[in-house]
């Protein structure tokens, strides 16, 4: 009875952590959009207008563990800095402990591993790679103090991890097609997958000063309010880019074009009036700005093309 107790006591505590470092109600359906447009664009460059629903749940699966692994690779990183900066986070206030995490990590780890040899032995390769990197980033490629002084290095170093976990998704359809080589235009796709990756991370650390915490490390203290919104436009604008470029690949130019012009040019203005006017509400608006960015832009090149193939 008392393991019983234990048991349910650990799971009610996850749930709650999840509710508040992973809320799967926010994550899941950008991490469906992500893992269903990799899969779907990779079938679309081998002429396929869809892809088999085995590959869209494998990289569903594999990607929604993929990110919560990074959420607890980040506990541990900054178990210090939460302690003495952020006491009211789960892992500092004692809601769960970092051994519960850590053993949290190799389940997942082991039901991605278990997928990748259930749909093609081949996967598991690309499995280890992106794996491998994500321990290098855990431990901050052994220059922790260094890249805290290199700012901008530290965030697209970190950002590789994006296109890694795309050309897994990806892989959960090309690896078991006719020719199990990544088909040619997915390197467009992935660089899209990278800059959106850097949209993601600035947008959820722009404030206005009075939003600011000690400890806290944020863009917009690092530039300022004016010029880390502007950055973060420009990298909307490569990815624009990128998603066109990858579209014109999939012969998709005409209808997904359009779409990420004209949601680039709303931004655009989004920004134009953070800078002039910098308010809270303002501030807090890049953050869901970004998520909806990102499901537009999946969606965009996981469904358009295949939707628009025999028009």
């Amino acid at each position: 009875m008392t393991t019983l107790a234990v048991d349910r006591s650990i799971w009610s505590r996850l749930w709650v952590y999840q509710r508040e470092r992973f809320p799967l109600a926010a994550h899941g359906p950008l991490i469906l959009a992500f893992s269903f447009c990799a899969v779907s664009f990779s079938a679309r460059l081998r002429l396929q207008n869809w892809p088999e629903w085995q590959s869209v749940g494998v990289a569903f699966v594999s990607c929604l563990i993929f990110f919560l692994q990074l959420r607890i690779a980040d506990e541990f990183k900054d178990a210090k800095e939460d302690a003495r900066w952020r006491p009211y986070r789960a892992v500092p206030r004692g809601l769960v402990q970092l051994k519960e995490l850590g053993c949290l990590f190799v389940i997942g780890a082991l039901i991605q591993l278990m997928l990748a040899l259930y749909w093609s032995l081949s996967l598991v390769i690309i499995l280890l790679i992106t794996w491998t990197y994500l321990a290098a980033m855990s431990v901050e490629f052994g220059a922790r103090k260094w890249l805290k002084m290199h700012p901008v290095t530290y965030l697209w170093s970190h950002m590789l991890i994006m296109p890694l976990i795309d050309l897994y998704a990806t892989a959960s359809d090309w690896i078991v097609g006719t020719t199990p080589y990544p088909p040619a235009g997915l390197s467009f796709f992935l660089a899209a997958s990278f800059f959106n990756g850097i949209v993601i991370e600035i947008g959820r650390k722009i404030r206005v000063p009075s939003q600011e915490e000690k400890g806290v490390e944020t863009y917009s203290t690092l530039w300022g309010c004016k010029k880390a919104g502007i950055v973060w436009w420009f990298c909307v604008v490569a990815t624009a880019i990128c998603g066109c470029l990858a579209a014109k690949e999939a012969m998709a130019f005409q209808v997904v074009a359009p779409v990420l012009a004209t949601l680039t040019l709303v931004l655009g203005v989004f920004v134009y009036v953070f800078t002039r006017q910098q308010r809270p509400k303002q501030a807090k608006m890049f953050e869901i700005s970004a998520a909806l960015w990102t499901l537009c832009l999946y969606l965009s090149l996981g469904i358009l093309p295949g939707v628009f193939a025999n028009v």
